[in-house]
């Protein structure tokens, strides 16, 4: 959370370290605070006297304004959380629910798109880096924390530590690939 010379309520200050003891990232809490936030401004008075029906004219109201599929999401799980988890008022989020919001096919390049891509790329670093992420899917930030110990050849693996979510994955490492990464590696070492 980032730090301000306002004095915080209470409340805020138990919704933030009920926050802290569950390790929500920084990002995540300044969502939770700003839904709850909103909400007092819609209610115009604390939120600890909401009632269920409150909250779902609130979600209306989010709805019929145009606000975005992912903040009414975002609002929600910041206000289940601080309804359930801060005050322990479970019965008055019964009637909120996130929305659906439809799941869309990335674009992804064709092979030859992305070859003239990784062709075009400059160096052999950012070449290296393009191969990884079209030919391994790899994220950026995944890429960039990869390490030589993550490359098993024998297996024709790449350990992914800590990707989005945290999560330790593997993914499947191509021999052209592999040849991509070995001549990196050769490179940078010379």
């Amino acid at each position: 959370m980032r730090k301000s010379s306002k004095p915080i309520s209470p409340l805020r200050q138990l919704m933030i370290d009920d926050m802290t003891m569950r390790n929500l990232k920084p990002g995540i809490q300044t969502g939770y605070i700003r839904a709850v936030r909103r909400l007092n401004a819609f209610l115009g008075f604390s939120p600890v006297k909401a009632t269920a029906e409150g909250l779902r004219l609130f979600q209306l109201h989010l709805s019929e304004t145009g606000t975005s599929t992912a903040t009414i999401n975002v609002t929600v799980c910041g206000l289940r959380f601080f309804f359930e988890a801060t005050l322990s008022k479970p019965e008055v989020v019964k009637k909120i629910t996130a929305v659906h919001k439809p799941r869309r096919l990335p674009v992804f390049p064709s092979r030859e798109e992305a070859a003239a891509l990784i062709e075009n790329a400059g160096s052999l670093k950012y070449k290296s880096a393009f191969s990884i992420a079209y030919g391994a899917g790899l994220r950026t930030n995944e890429i960039a924390h990869l390490k030589v110990n993550d490359i098993d050849s024998d297996r024709m693996v790449l350990r992914v530590g800590e990707g989005k979510g945290n999560k330790d994955r593997f993914a499947i490492l191509s021999a052209s690939l592999l040849e991509r990464l070995r001549q990196w590696y050769r490179h940078a070492n010379a």
